[in-house]
């Protein structure tokens, strides 16, 4: 083997030869995942599947062939090859490791994320494949000698040729397969998002035609917002914190029915638990922005989100006071009008809740209670946890909280058994449940000077290895329910409830029986601080149907 590889690095070899190895590499070991989902999701049922799928790799290596010989100097197909196979193989990896797919949304989430969550996601199984499968025949692209060009005319006219050989065989396979192909592309669309490089080449164009629209002009939404006072008004302020959650998926919610006691606190005060809640998306760069706007899932467009006014920007024209505390990674564009305070920043190198640029959930209280001295309008909190976010779930909790065992303490979290790494996972929610119970209590410390009220809601799920996919981001049309069916709580001190009216048994039942979703998020929040403007539609509000007087909340 050395022998043969010393060789082809002294010995010249024909520009041809040279794009073919490089063609058979990445159409076979550099789309070994797209063929292993390939094979999951088809039936094979005779000769002909059999022959079909052979047709694939096949087609994948005359595409990558044709590619290459569109570059027409040796010294540029060495680099191109170079940094397709500098992508490829990282991005195989996650693929095989995590089942996750590549495509703008997962692109978003990758520039989104910190540097500290960044290095959570190197482990020695990705820098061996670098090296191995990378670097190293990046190495040897650099060293091999490829024959000088003689005759440039018979030169091209060789590329032509190899290039016309390649269409002719995709056209062959295109005519005897053509149902195969359509039927099963139809049928497992996304699939198309294993294979490289197109995956990342089409979510760099899409990502390059998204970051158009920054240009576009800011559209101020609710100018006609303005608050009334409840009708039961005790002339006190209404105070209410937001907690918005990281990666927590509603079947691990003992709230919800789980077996395992991931909320005891919560379960000991008087809150609702929503059973049926849906995100917008399946990664926080698009569930977030979504669930501040005033568009509903169906209707979301991410380019224009961060374009117009939110739910922040139109409280805050109505006259209450938003502060965003951020423990994650940034609000994705969702703040960037109104007070925030980067307590991971803050915080990073004072507090012993932090550790590597990276702070427990306990951060976002330290600076709550000055903060609620000193109120003197109707008040919203937003914090932003960093609560389950993967793949290193074991530094997401204190040890003290570490109630299920045995649990994975690595980041390499598909080399640990479903056990432990689901044991992990609820160790964060069990986290959660203690950071929400402070929270509550802090506003019950609170009661004699303002109604508070308090709301958590996830940004996503998370897959924890169920038919082997981890983490989140797969396109929502086939994101398996994990990473889609959300937690949601909501707890109201009763002089809230007695100042909206709330109908306490009204909104339970709700709760139990209907479905909700992050769409109700923007309505409820103008409908929980009284706000009226045209933007507001009672329907999708989660308290408009439980008032028990007429204090819905009508345009002017």
């Amino acid at each position: 083997m050395f022998k043969t590889i010393k060789s082809l690095i002294q010995r010249p070899i024909s520009i041809t030869l040279f794009i073919t190895i490089i063609a058979i590499y990445q159409a076979s070991y550099l789309n070994s995942t797209y063929y292993k989902q390939v094979l999951s999701a088809l039936s094979i049922r005779g000769i002909n599947d059999i022959v079909f799928f052979c047709t694939m790799p096949l087609v994948v290596f005359c595409v990558i062939f044709i590619l290459l010989n569109l570059f027409i100097w040796p010294r540029l197909i060495k680099l191109v090859a170079s940094i397709l196979i500098l992508i490829s193989t990282p991005v195989n990896y996650f693929m095989a490791t995590y089942r996750i797919m590549i495509d703008r949304d997962m692109l978003q989430n990758a520039l989104d994320t910190t540097q500290a969550e960044s290095f959570t996601l190197i482990t020695p199984g990705l820098i061996i494949e670098i090296i191995l499968f990378g670097l190293l025949p990046i190495l040897l692209i650099v060293l091999v000698n490829i024959k000088p060009i003689k005759h440039w005319g018979l030169y091209l006219l060789r590329r032509l040729c190899s290039v016309i050989l390649a269409v002719l065989l995709i056209v062959l396979v295109a005519a005897l397969f053509y149902k195969n192909y359509a039927a099963f592309m139809r049928n497992n669309s996304g699939i198309i998002k294993y294979l490289t490089p197109s995956n990342y080449i089409a979510a760099i164009y899409n990502q390059y035609d998204y970051l158009k629209y920054k240009n576009l002009p800011f559209v101020e939404l609710g100018d006609d917002a303005y608050q009334e006072p409840s009708a039961n008004s005790n002339g006190q302020k209404n105070v209410m914190i937001l907690i918005v959650g990281e990666t927590a998926r509603a079947n691990n919610f003992s709230l919800g029915g789980y077996s395992k006691d991931t909320n005891a606190l919560l379960a000991k005060q008087n809150v609702t638990y929503f059973q049926n809640t849906t995100s917008c998306g399946t990664a926080t760069a698009y569930s977030l922005p979504c669930m501040f706007s005033n568009m509903t899932r169906e209707d979301y467009n991410p380019k224009l989100a961060n374009k117009q006014s939110n739910a922040l920007d139109i409280l805050q024209k109505a006259g209450v006071n938003i502060l965003w505390v951020d423990n994650d990674s940034g609000c994705k564009g969702v703040c960037d009008r109104v007070p925030t305070i980067d307590v991971t920043q803050k915080y990073q190198n004072a507090s012993k809740l932090c550790q590597e640029g990276v702070c427990y959930d306990d951060i976002l209280l330290t600076d709550l209670p000055e903060y609620l001295d000193h109120i003197q309008n109707d008040t919203l909190i937003v914090l932003h946890t960093i609560g389950s976010h993967g793949p290193t779930y074991y530094q997401r909790y204190p040890d003290e909280y570490r109630k299920f065992t045995p649990t994975c303490d690595t980041n390499e979290i598909n080399r640990c058994s479903q056990d432990a790494l689901v044991n992990t996972y609820d160790n964060t929610i069990v986290y959660t449940d203690a950071v929400i119970n402070q929270t509550i209590d802090l506003l019950k410390r609170y009661d004699n000077r303002y109604n508070t009220t308090l709301m958590y809601l996830s940004d996503h799920g998370e897959s924890l290895g169920e038919n082997n996919i981890y983490l989140h981001g797969m396109p929502y049309s086939i994101a398996p329910k994990e990473q889609t069916e959300i937690p949601l709580v909501l707890w109201l001190s009763d002089k809230y409830e007695q100042q909206q009216a709330v109908d306490r048994q009204c909104l339970d039942v709700a709760a139990k029986t209907q479905p909700f979703s992050q769409d109700n998020l923007f309505h409820s929040l103008l409908g929980m601080f009284n706000v009226k403007t045209t933007q507001y539609h009672a329907q999708l509000d989660i308290l408009g149907t439980c008032r028990t007087t007429l204090n819905h909340i009508e345009p002017k």
